[in-house]
C-alpha cells in the first residue's frame, strides 16, 4: 500500500477535526500535497498545494476584511489593515493548523520529512492556506467561510476589541518541544535608555543556537519578541 493509499484511510479523522466532509477527497489530498514531494512524484504528475495556497489566503483576506469591517463600526481603514495583516501571519495559521492536527497528514518529501518539515511554520501556515482553497472549491464560500470562523472567529473578536496578545512564546515551545533536545532559554543582553523610558532587548536561544532578538519597554515583551523572530527565522528555514 502506498502512502497516498495509506493517507486516504487517515482522511476520515482529519475532516472531523476539520468539521468538513469533502465531496472529492482529491481537494483534501491536494491541499496536503507540499511541493517537496509532488516532485519527488513527477512520473505520477501530482500538484503541489501551492496554487490552492494562493486562492486559500485570497478568500481568507476576504473574510476576515468583511468581518472586521462589519464588526468593527469603529476602525479606520489603516487600523482594518494592520489587524489583518497581524490575525493573517504564520503564527497564528500555524496554531490553528496544529489546533487541528494538520501536520501529521501532510505529503512531504524525504528531505522535507527527515529535517522536521512536519513542525515547520512555513509548511503548516501554508498547508492551512491551501486547506481553505480546498473547501472552497469542494463546498463553496459559505463552507470556507464557517471553518475560517470556526478557526479564527475568538481570534478575529479579540483583536477587534483591542484584546490580541500573541503569545509567541508559548508557541515556540509548542514548536520546540516535539524535539525533546531543544532547550529554550531567554537572555537579557541589554537595556538601553533613561530609567523613565527604559528599552530592553533580549535573545533567545534554542540550545546554543540564537535563534531571534526582540527589544521592549519591558522584559516580557522582549521576550515575545524575541520568540517571534525565532517563530519568523524557523518558518524560513
Amino acid at each position: 500500500m502506498n502512502d497516498l493509499e495509506n493517507l486516504k484511510e487517515k482522511l476520515e479523522e482529519l475532516q472531523k477535526s476539520v468539521g468538513y466532509v469533502f465531496k472529492d477527497i482529491n481537494n483534501l489530498i491536494l491541499a496536503l500535497t507540499h511541493s517537496s514531494y509532488a516532485n519527488e512524484c513527477r512520473k505520477r504528475r501530482l500538484h503541489s498545494n501551492e496554487r490552492l495556497e494562493f486562492l486559500g489566503d485570497a478568500i481568507l483576506n476576504t473574510v476576515i476584511s468583511e468581518s472586521l469591517y462589519n464588526d468593527g463600526h469603529e476602525l479606520s481603514e489603516g487600523e482594518m489593515t494592520k489587524i489583518r495583516a497581524s490575525i493573517v501571519c504564520e503564527p497564528s495559521l500555524t496554531k490553528c493548523a496544529n489546533n487541528i492536527g494538520l501536520g501529521k497528514y501532510l505529503l512531504l518529501g524525504k528531505g522535507e520529512e527527515l529535517t522536521g518539515g512536519r513542525g515547520r511554520i512555513s509548511i503548516l501556515s501554508d498547508a492551512f492556506e491551501a486547506l481553505i482553497g480546498a473547501i472552497y472549491i469542494d463546498g463553496g464560500m459559505e463552507s470556507a467561510k464557517d471553518f475560517i470562523m470556526r478557526q479564527m472567529g475568538d481570534l478575529i473578536a479579540n483583536s477587534i476589541k483591542g484584546d490580541m496578545i500573541h503569545d509567541y512564546k508559548t508557541q515556540l515551545q509548542e514548536i520546540m518541544q516535539k524535539n525533546p533536545e531543544n532547550k529554550i532559554s531567554y537572555e537579557l543582553i541589554e537595556e538601553k535608555g533613561p530609567d523613565h523610558s527604559k528599552v530592553f532587548v533580549t535573545q533567545v536561544k534554542v540550545g546554543d543556537k540564537v535563534m531571534g532578538t526582540g527589544q521592549g519597554k519591558s522584559k516580557k515583551e522582549s521576550e515575545q519578541n524575541a520568540a517571534r523572530a525565532a517563530l519568523e527565522k524557523a518558518g524560513e528555514q
